[in-house]
């Protein structure tokens, strides 16, 4: 199968970078902090979706706005403890592309997002995260926008994800979908193609776009 493009959309936390270490260790401190049960908190949907959205579905309204900047900062502090690293052929992928032809488009905020991408050396052109949207994944907002910032028509945009709020996000957005199988099992995600991870991938760039493939 190959799949033709003219720009690519990457998640970054589970499809470019792996951070459920941190992730894990930063909630569940943030939980405790805030009284929520482990009951309360294994019901809610954690991965791919913005902290905001998961602390409305826990606590009052008016506490939102604090919590959320709590955790922010307690997972900005967590990056350099070593919960963040990149997940197999991001760096082959991402070199292989034109700074033009590929955007980071991520849940998390701008200040957590550059903060992860920054220890593992990935430099985005063009990243939209959450504090440039005002309705996150599934939505299809996040997606739509990074191929406007492109000047991509969204239907000749490829979107790569780990998570199934993820890929809702992007087929709304009327992109073609690769789920990776980094976080979550092949049966869980429906997209267009679905692979272990980049590192299976190889991508050609041409006058005419993108072309994406499985290796043989």
């Amino acid at each position: 199968m190959t799949i033709h493009a003219q720009a690519l959309l990457f998640d970054n936390d589970g499809t470019l970078v792996s951070s459920l270490e941190s992730v894990d260790r930063c909630w569940r401190r943030w939980a405790t902090e805030y009284g929520i049960t482990a009951e309360e908190f294994g019901r809610v949907e954690l991965h791919g979706r913005p902290a905001a959205e998961i602390a409305a579905d826990l606590l009052p309204a008016h506490v939102v706005p604090q919590a959320v900047a709590r955790i922010e900062d307690l997972e900005v502090e967590d990056v350099p403890n070593g919960g963040v690293h990149l997940l197999p052929g991001t760096r082959d992928f991402l070199a292989a592309l034109p700074a033009e032809r590929w955007a980071v488009v991520t849940s998390a905020t701008r200040r957590l997002a550059e903060a992860r991408l920054d220890a593992v050396g990935i430099l985005p052109k063009t990243l939209v995260a959450a504090d440039d949207i005002t309705r996150g994944k599934p939505d299809p907002e996040p997606y739509l926008l990074a191929a406007r910032a492109l000047g991509v028509d969204p239907a000749r945009c490829v979107v790569f994800e780990d998570a199934p709020a993820g890929l809702r996000s992007g087929r709304a957005a009327g992109m073609t979908t690769v789920a990776l199988t980094t976080t979550h099992r092949a049966h869980e995600l429906t997209a267009d193609l679905v692979v272990e991870d980049l590192s299976v991938l190889s991508v050609l760039v041409t006058d005419a776009g993108v072309e994406i493939s499985v290796r043989p």
